[in-house]
């Protein structure tokens, strides 16, 4: 059994050369980065008593950032000191990833690979950022996560609600009105709610620390946390 959806691979290998253009299909991505460092910098120095003060808090934090595309969370967090590991099942996407962190010399581990596929390594932290609707079976990808997780560690999971108000606006809005998105960059069969979320990471050995919802604001023209979950989320979880 594996959690790779080859369809979704061959979705996003094909974009897999515009990882790192601002004003490409990743553009929602780079806009909703500066939200999802902020949190997971701040939780991460929370839950691991680090000073916030050093110029690279996350000294010693061996993160894994699975389903981590160009390396677009990878980057920032290697730049905050973390030792990063960032697996893709996509071939391309690891090859864009590993070219763009040697030309701004970062020391970041690349691996075409998917979680269940990884033996004998634990991590601090694991990022499942914008992944879990994108794969195959999702229970596998959560314990096959958790398996690779330390004592005490974290376990970050954003993805999408599945709701009405998510398919309006994730779906009809951001792909077929807005054009943010490549029609077809999301099936809501795919999205998952919070609470299901939950039960799988439960069953797992897992503990939720928080859930807070992610909301864009077109005046500003930037992501913020909100306490409304019905389309963007963010989990924090904590090893029992």
């Amino acid at each position: 059994m594996n959690t790779i959806n080859q369809k979704e691979i061959e979705k996003f290998s094909k974009m897999a050369d515009e990882w790192w253009d601002t004003n490409g299909k990743f553009k929602p991505l780079h806009k909703f980065n500066p939200i999802r460092i902020k949190y997971i910098k701040e939780s991460i120095i929370e839950e691991f008593n680090l000073k916030d003060t050093d110029s690279v808090p996350l000294k010693g934090i061996k993160i894994l950032d699975i389903g981590c595309g160009g390396g677009l969370l990878s980057e920032p967090m290697c730049r905050l000191g973390a030792d990063v590991t960032g697996i893709d099942a996509s071939s391309k996407n690891i090859e864009i990833a590993k070219i763009h962190a040697e030309k701004n010399n970062l020391k970041i581990k690349y691996i075409c690979t998917s979680p269940e596929k990884i033996k004998d390594t634990q991590y601090d932290v694991i990022l499942n950022m914008e992944i879990i609707e994108h794969v195959e079976n999702v229970d596998l990808f959560l314990k096959s996560s958790v398996n690779l997780l330390n004592k005490k560690s974290l376990m970050f999971v954003a993805t999408l609600n599945k709701t009405l108000k998510s398919y309006l606006f994730a779906i009809i809005g951001a792909e077929y009105v807005l054009r943010w998105l490549p029609i077809g960059t999301h099936e809501w069969e795919k999205f998952v709610k919070p609470k299901d979320l939950e039960d799988m990471l439960t069953s797992h050995g897992m503990k939720l620390i928080k859930t807070d919802g992610v909301k864009f604001n077109p005046i500003l023209d930037k992501w913020s946390l909100s306490k409304d979950t019905s389309i963007n989320y963010i989990s924090k979880y904590s090893r029992n």
